[in-house]
């Protein structure tokens, strides 16, 4: 499931197949009646690629032109195939095969591997880092954990180009990769690595898809075997494929045509992992027989949005860029998007967090909006400032939802309730579906207000209210629905990987946000050297980082914003320039000239809050260093110096902080963070002036729980302290 969908939850099957044509648009209308020979579908951005590819093998099967068990769809990720079930089941095509390569690949290994090699299968190796690690370590070299996953990068994308250790040298020397180590250490550690899986039987996810191409093309009967069962192939997502995933598919064809691949070079954000548009670009010219249909209604995102999309390809270069498709919005017009420059990376931040609680006071939810920025360490910053305006956040990239241990206990709690019926003293006062669901998951953590902080706590209360939320959906689309129906459909949907939306603001990379939507999104960190990032290098690479922001802005429906700061910390020297990728479209930065795109709206100067003040660089006040990371900033101390951090103290603070919380009806962390009271602890402040040198204390909070800190930090209970007993006076 996307990361919204305003469609109904719960849809009638169609009656008919032709009633499965019934609402696609003239494009995605020839897309589901090209059921024969090669089919190339240019799918942009928001155009309904998704609904167009389900809705063809929907009706190929309802039409009985396909058989479910003879189609195989693949796509990328768990999620993509997950929805892609969930959808085909509601469209009455159930049966049909929907994996990701890795997942496909994997059934058809174990399936044969007994039969080729005999024996099971050598175990998987779910994380490769620690063996990596070995295997520089008996090559003699030293690698810090940011280098150990560069090189783990490094041997995966050998392994999915087909390269083996001995030609890696010379391979990232053609391939003009920046590799992070020496390229003949990096070949001898992957050697090594080699090695050792072998000494211990195990395999990596890439030698899954290896493995199976050996396989394919050494035994011609299991090929033929795997042939007459699937007669008809799907990929999504066609630009990211990687030459051996391409050679795979070209094994389960075989010398048929019945392909029908889906793509958007302008999305190709993944080459560092091997993924190429070239075979999408090259499609034509492999069946110059096939049927091209090109998707450009945009149904996602308002003319704004889509005005600003378009605008930023239209100054991308390259082969891609020559292939790009002018997006034409559906929708009705939306705001401008805002562009927002900001002092420091933390007033960004804070300017950010105060502008989604203002989008959420007006009635936008939570789960509908995104910060997206280009690397995971920027989302510290973003973490502490969402938690400082008391706003709900998630991060992208968490283990699956129906993985999760709280929601595999629900869902034995919730069959056991089932099975019980009403002999379940449970479920004694609850009168509906919904209220029976809210009993049942009581006992499992679920309260009707969320757990103050975050954390994981928190997140397991998201999870179990994503559950209840579906279950009051479910309901509603099903009236008279009992609880065993509800436990049947978790079962499918866990079947398919199709997970409800739990609620919160995410906060995700740009490469984690590709494939999802939201109404409001946060493109934050724009500036030279983070966007395009600083190792990029090439021209390819300079217009991968231009494709990225294009994913980026085409993630939002309605609002969208982007921001920049120009300098990392406060009071630093504003050396930083927003990204060259929105010369031309961001007012007051020049033209593109007549075939330009210039965007409309205007560039706000913006700060952290109502009354902040614009401080110099923050130093620890241990060691004298000058502090650059979020959350040493808010300690004012580094990460390694000693804490001096009055305990007793802290414990009165987080039971003053408990009571205000219980007062206030808010989560405890809108009161103060943790690190905040942490600082507190540490710095032992007695003025008005110390308290608010503390970050995380604004002026906001500063009036309102500023004398009652003072207090405890003297040592008296608050209200006892003069400024107390004036005011009641």
């Amino acid at each position: 499931m996307t990361a919204a969908t305003h469609s109904s939850l719960f849809p009638r099957v169609p009656e008919s197949a032709d009633a499965v044509l019934d609402g696609l648009d003239p494009e995605q209308r020839e897309v589901a009646l090209a059921l024969h020979g090669p089919v190339c579908v240019l799918a942009g951005a928001g155009t309904g690629k998704t609904r167009a590819i389900t809705h063809r093998i929907a009706y190929g099967v309802r039409a009985g032109i396909l058989q479910p068990g003879s189609v195989l769809a693949v796509t990328f990720t768990n999620r993509a195939a997950g929805e892609m079930r969930g959808r085909l089941r509601e469209l009455g095509a159930g049966g049909v095969q929907a994996r990701t390569f890795h997942s496909a690949a994997l059934r058809q290994l174990q399936y044969f591997w007994p039969k080729v090699v005999g024996g099971d299968l050598p175990r998987l190796l779910e994380r490769k880092i620690q063996l990596v690690a070995e295997a520089a370590a008996r090559c003699r070299v030293r690698l810090d954990r940011n280098e150990l996953r560069d090189v783990t990068g490094e041997i995966e994308w050998a392994k999915v180009t087909q390269t083996v250790p001995a030609d890696y040298p010379a391979a990232v020397a053609k391939s003009v990769r920046d590799a992070p180590r020496d390229p003949a250490e990096i070949g001898q550690i992957y050697a090594m690595y080699e090695q050792l899986k072998r000494d211990r039987s195990v395999i990596d996810f890439e030698d899954v898809l290896l493995l199976t191409v050996g396989i394919l093309q050494d035994r011609h009967d299991i090929a033929d075997q795997i042939r007459r069962q699937y007669q008809h192939f799907v990929v999504d997502e066609y630009q990211d494929v990687s030459p051996l995933q391409q050679r795979l598919l070209d094994l389960w064809l075989g010398d048929r045509d019945s392909l029908c691949v889906v793509g958007d070079a302008s999305q190709t954000i993944y080459s560092f992992t091997g993924a190429t548009p070239d075979h999408l670009l090259n499609f034509r010219t492999r069946h110059p027989n096939a049927t091209v249909v090109k998707l450009v209604r945009d149904y996602r995102s308002t003319p704004q949005v889509v005005h600003l999309a378009n605008g930023l390809l239209s100054q991308a270069r390259g082969r891609a860029a020559e292939h790009r498709l002018e997006l034409i919005s559906q929708r009705d017009p939306g705001p401008e998007p805002a562009y927002t420059e900001y002092a420091d990376e933390p007033a960004e931040a804070e300017g950010t967090a105060r502008r989604i609680r203002d989008l959420i006071a007006a009635g936008v939810p939570a789960g509908e909006i995104a910060v997206l920025y280009r690397i995971n360490a920027q989302s510290e910053v973003y973490e502490q400032a969402l938690a400082d305006a008391g706003v709900p956040y998630q991060l992208r990239g968490a283990e699956r939802f129906f993985d999760r241990e709280e929601v595999r206990k629900a869902g034995v709690a919730l069959r056991g309730a089932a099975r019980a019926g009403g002999n379940d003293s449970l479920l004694d006062d609850a009168e509906d579906l919904p209220s029976q669901v809210r009993a049942v998951l009581s006992t499992n953590g679920w309260t009707t207000e969320p757990p103050a902080g975050s954390g994981a706590v928190r997140d397991r209360w998201e999870s179990l209210a994503a559950l209840v939320r579906l279950a009051e959906d479910f309901a509603r689309a099903k009236p008279g629905a009992t609880l065993s129906d509800l436990v049947a459909e978790l079962d499918e949907r866990a079947a398919a990987q199709h997970a409800p939306t739990v609620q919160g603001v995410t906060l995700a990379s740009l490469h984690a946000a590709k494939g999802l939507e939201w109404d409001a999104v946060f493109l934050v960190g724009l500036t030279e050297g983070m966007m395009p990032i600083t190792y990029a290098k090439t021209d390819e690479q300079i217009e991968e980082e231009r494709r990225l922001l294009y994913v980026g802005v085409t993630r939002a429906r309605l609002h969208l914003s982007l921001s920049w700061a120009l300098s990392r910390s406060p009071g630093g020297r504003a050396s930083r320039r927003p990204t060259r990728f929105l010369k031309g479209l961001r007012p007051g930065s020049g033209s593109l000239g007549a075939g330009g795109a210039g965007g409309g709206g205007s560039v706000e100067r913006g700060s952290g809050g109502g009354r902040r003040k614009r401080r110099g660089p923050v130093q620890c006040r241990v060691c004298g260093a000058t502090l650059t990371e979020a959350g040493e900033m808010k300690l004012m101390r580094c990460e390694d110096c000693p804490s001096d951090m009055d305990e007793a103290l802290y414990e009165r603070l987080r039971e003053w902080r408990s009571d205000q919380a219980k007062r206030l009806g808010q989560p405890a962390y809108c009161v103060f963070t943790d690190k905040t009271l942490m600082a507190i602890a540490e710095c032992v402040p007695s003025t008005d002036g110390e308290l608010a040198s503390i970050s995380g204390v604004g002026a906001r909070k500063l009036d309102r729980f500023g004398a009652d800190v003072l207090a405890l930090c003297a040592g008296e209970e608050p209200g006892e302290g003069p400024g107390e007993d004036d005011e009641e006076q």
